[in-house]
């Protein structure tokens, strides 16, 4: 007799196989910047519990189009007026930040924050890669979608599942001095990746997340879950790294991609119960697909991977630790009696 699956089941299921299939697809397809779609899905997979209709993913991707766009207009800026520039993405961070956090849409929030800083920053370099990164969000939202869907094909939602849980709404007092400091996190990775664009663009990724992800996050756990999830996710890269040199192929890059992601999808839907919070394991896959999808890239480019990887995953740590100070320096002080 087969075991009926439990809602979280059919969750972890559906998250781990649609970013496998996500992350596949990418590479397979030669996507720019292949390892935006399988985190595009990750997050889709991880907050929708209903599958987005195509429509309604074009009309998306349309606004992620527009809204990234804005990155474009601040080039002049950059470019002829640096410090005012700054200055200017500085405020328009803060104030969308501030917009999510008094209920916003999180996929807006997104768009609009990787439309400042990513595309922007690629700006600087040439408006060609600033192109070709929106190109490269537009078609890895599209194929997002489209997992998505058949993600949810494969694993529908139960008709009795219960609604998720709201996320928890912060203080008023609380919003300016938490929107501060998401934007506090993610300029320094901004400002790194106008040195050399091609090259630090995913600091900004992860510096996004960390950024968002610190919303949630008090001083006293900051360290364990913004630095532990970094480090984990880093961990889990080497690993597949090493598991994937085995046998190189497009099928075993999939296969293990499910395996690891099943592994970490049973920890954030609490299958297998620790003492770290969703956030804490969402975030490690994260940081696990753009390690992996950069080296992918580094060694299809003929880099040195070992190299390129240290160097990145230190400025990762750099970049968790920074946040980690933030979180200290910017928490409220309660007065003792």
């Amino acid at each position: 007799m087969p075991t009926k699956r439990t809602v979280r089941d059919q969750r972890a299921l559906r998250l781990a196989t649609g970013t496998a299939l996500c992350l596949a697809a990418s590479f397979g397809l030669a996507l720019p910047i292949p390892f935006l779609a399988p985190v595009l899905a990750l997050l889709f997979l991880a907050t929708l519990n209903q599958p987005l209709p195509f429509k309604a993913g074009v009309v998306l991707a349309v606004v992620a189009m527009l809204t990234t766009g804005v990155g474009l207009l601040l080039l002049p800026l950059l470019r002829y007026y640096p410090a005012s520039g700054l200055l200017l993405i500085g405020v328009g961070l803060f104030g969308v930040f501030r917009f999510g956090l008094r209920g916003g849409n999180n996929l807006i929030v997104t768009f609009l924050v990787i439309g400042l800083t990513m595309i922007s920053a690629a700006g600087t370099a040439s408006f060609e890669l600033a192109a070709m990164v929106i190109g490269a969000l537009v078609k890895g939202l599209l194929l997002a979608v489209l997992v998505v869907t058949l993600s949810h094909g494969l694993f529908p939602e139960p008709a009795n599942a219960p609604p998720s849980p709201a996320a928890p709404v912060l203080a008023a007092e609380d919003i300016d001095r938490v929107a501060l400091r998401a934007t506090l996190i993610v300029l320094p990775a901004f400002l790194l990746a106008l040195i050399d664009p091609a090259s630090y663009l995913p600091i900004i990724l992860k510096a996004v997340s960390l950024g968002q992800q610190s919303s949630t996050t008090t001083a006293r756990n900051a360290g364990r879950e913004l630095l532990g999830s970094t480090l984990l996710g880093g961990v889990l890269a080497i690993l597949f790294w090493c598991a994937l040199s085995l046998f190189v192929h497009l099928w075993m890059f999939f296969l293990w991609m499910l395996l690891f992601g099943l592994v970490l999808a049973r920890k954030l839907y609490a299958l297998s119960p620790t003492r770290f919070s969703p956030g804490f394991w969402l975030n490690t896959l994260i940081t696990l697909i753009i390690l992996l999808g950069q080296s992918v890239q580094d060694s299809a480019a003929g880099k040195d991977v070992y190299t390129a990887f240290a160097v990145r995953m230190g400025l990762f740590i750099g970049v968790t630790v920074y946040a980690c100070w933030m979180v200290h320096v910017l928490e409220p002080r309660r007065l003792e009696a």
